[in-house]
C-alpha cells in the first residue's frame, strides 16, 4: 500500500468516525431536549402513579377490614376538632337544660 492509499484510507476512516460522532451528538441533543425530558418525566410520573394505585387496590382487596379501620381512624383524626365541638355543645345543652326557661322567650 502506498502512502497516498494509506492517507486516503485514514481520511476515509476519519470521515466515518466524524459522521458517527455527529450522529451520536445529534441523538444526545434530541435525548436531552427540554421537550423530550418533560415528556419522559410525565410518562414516568404517570406510570408510577398507576403502578401505585394498582398496588394499593390489590392491598385493599387483600385486607378490606384493615383498610376500613385505617380510613375510619384517619377520618376521626381529621375531624377531631369539629366532632369535639359538636359533642361539647350537645353536652352543654343536655346538662344546662331547664324547663323554666324557653330558648325563644326571654321572659
Amino acid at each position: 500500500m502506498s502512502r497516498e492509499e494509506a492517507y486516503q484510507a485514514a481520511a476515509n476512516r476519519a470521515e466515518e468516525r466524524k459522521a458517527t460522532f455527529l450522529s451520536t451528538m445529534q441523538t444526545a441533543r434530541e435525548r436531552v431536549a427540554p421537550a423530550r425530558l418533560k415528556h419522559d418525566a410525565k410518562v414516568k410520573v404517570s406510570q408510577t402513579v398507576l403502578d401505585g394505585a394498582a398496588y394499593a387496590a390489590a392491598k385493599v382487596q387483600q385486607r378490606p377490614a384493615a383498610t376500613a379501620a385505617a380510613l375510619g381512624a384517619f377520618a376521626l383524626y381529621v375531624m377531631r376538632r369539629p366532632l369535639g365541638t359538636f359533642f361539647r355543645r350537645i353536652y352543654v345543652r343536655i346538662s344546662n337544660h331547664t324547663d323554666e326557661t324557653s330558648e325563644t322567650d326571654h321572659g
